[in-house]
This record gives structure tokens, C-alpha cells and sequence, in this order.
């Protein structure tokens, strides 16, 4: 082999080695896009059920509480109407932000810039966080609906300390997680028993896929 053709070989090898990536990129971005595609689409069922359900719960509670406030509020228990009410209230607001979620999914559109999409996904996390801060905020008022009349003349100090105890602690907890149910913390394991598969770990791996995909293009 003579000099010139030791030359055309090693040019050879070189352009081959510069067109990899090139070749390999169409691939990457089309597995990335179907995997990404498809954890999303995981998500809408569940996320379809809890609005319906939430619209259900909410919509027949606030025609119940609405039909005590017209016509038996005078007669009515002003523990369970407000802590009832307030749960309600609540609710509502997690439906919004429910509907908000899927809205979001169903507009995700895989063929758009990778960056309209990893605006989408972390407006998805950051809805899906604050969903589960406002339904924490229920938990005290779980313990304070069935009170009455009759135990505030009746109940002695023990029992009300008890039932205060109780209380107390649900406030704390609630108040705890809604200030700590944040992204910084998703890798405790308290943070992952509070997330399901299904609600939580597709949005983490669609972002992260997207992210691999954008450093693979930039090496």
C-alpha cells in the first residue's frame, strides 16, 4: 500500500468517525421522544380519574353544604359546616390545579422544541407538588368536624386534651408537609412514599430523558 492510499484510508476513517454522532442523533432524539411520549400518556388516566372524582365530590358536597347554609344553617353543627366547607373549598382548589395538569399533557406536542417541552413538563411538577401541599392542608380539619355542643358542656380536661393532642398534631404535620413537599426533597424516603409511581416518577424521567437528549447534542 503506497502513500497515497495509506492517506485515502486514514481520510476515510476520519470522516466516518466525524459522521457518527450524525448518524446516532436521529436515533437518540426518536427513542428519547417515543420513551418521553409515552411516560406522559401513563399519566392521564389517573389524572382524568381524580377530575372526575374531585368534580363529583366537590360539586355534591358544595350542593349539600349550600342547601344547610339556605335552609338549616340556624339548626346546623358550625364545626362540621366550616371544617366541611373548608375541605370542600380545598378540594375545589385541587381539581383546578388537577385540570390545569392535564390540560398541560394533552398539549404536550413531541414534534415541538425540546425546551417548549421541558417548559411544560417542570410547569407539571411544580402544579403536581402544590396539589399535594393544598390536599395536606385538609388534615386538621379531619379532626375537628364531628365536634358538638355536647362535648364542649360535657368533656372533661383529659378528654380535651387528648382530643386537642390530636389536633395539634395533625395541624403540625400538615403544616410541615406543605412547607417541605418540595423537589429539593424527592429523593428522601419519606417524599417517595408520599408519591406514587404513576403520579410522580413520569414527569421526573421525561424531564431527565430530555435533558440527556439536549447534553447529547451539545457534545
Amino acid at each position: 500500500m503506497n502513500e497515497n492510499d495509506i492517506k485515502k484510508e486514514w481520510q476515510s476513517l476520519n470522516n466516518g468517525m466525524e459522521r457518527e454522532p450524525e448518524l446516532k442523533l436521529p436515533n437518540v432524539d426518536k427513542n428519547s421522544t417515543q420513551n418521553v411520549s409515552s411516560l406522559i400518556s401513563s399519566m392521564k388516566p389517573l389524572k382524568l380519574f381524580t377530575v372526575i372524582l374531585g368534580i363529583l365530590w366537590a360539586g355534591g358536597g358544595g350542593y349539600l353544604l349550600a342547601n344547610i347554609y339556605i335552609n338549616l344553617f340556624e339548626f346546623s353543627n358550625k364545626f362540621f359546616l366550616y371544617s366541611a366547607t373548608a375541605q370542600v373549598i380545598l378540594t375545589a382548589v385541587a381539581v383546578i390545579l388537577y385540570s390545569h395538569q392535564l390540560f398541560t399533557i394533552y398539549t404536550i406536542d413531541m414534534t415541538e422544541p425540546v425546551i417548549k417541552t421541558q417548559i411544560k413538563l417542570a410547569k407539571l411538577k411544580s402544579s403536581t407538588l402544590w396539589v399535594i401541599r393544598v390536599m395536606f392542608l385538609q388534615l386538621p380539619l379531619w379532626t375537628i368536624f364531628y365536634w358538638n355542643e355536647e362535648m364542649i358542656n360535657d368533656w372533661n380536661l383529659l378528654q380535651w386534651v387528648i382530643q386537642g393532642g390530636v389536633t395539634l398534631a395533625f395541624t403540625m404535620v400538615s403544616l410541615w408537609l406543605f412547607f417541605n413537599v418540595k423537589y429539593e426533597n424527592r429523593d428522601k424516603k419519606w417524599f417517595q412514599l408520599l408519591f406514587g409511581d404513576s403520579e410522580w416518577n413520569p414527569i421526573i424521567k421525561s424531564i431527565d430523558l430530555l435533558k440527556e437528549t439536549e447534553e447529547y447534542k451539545e457534545q
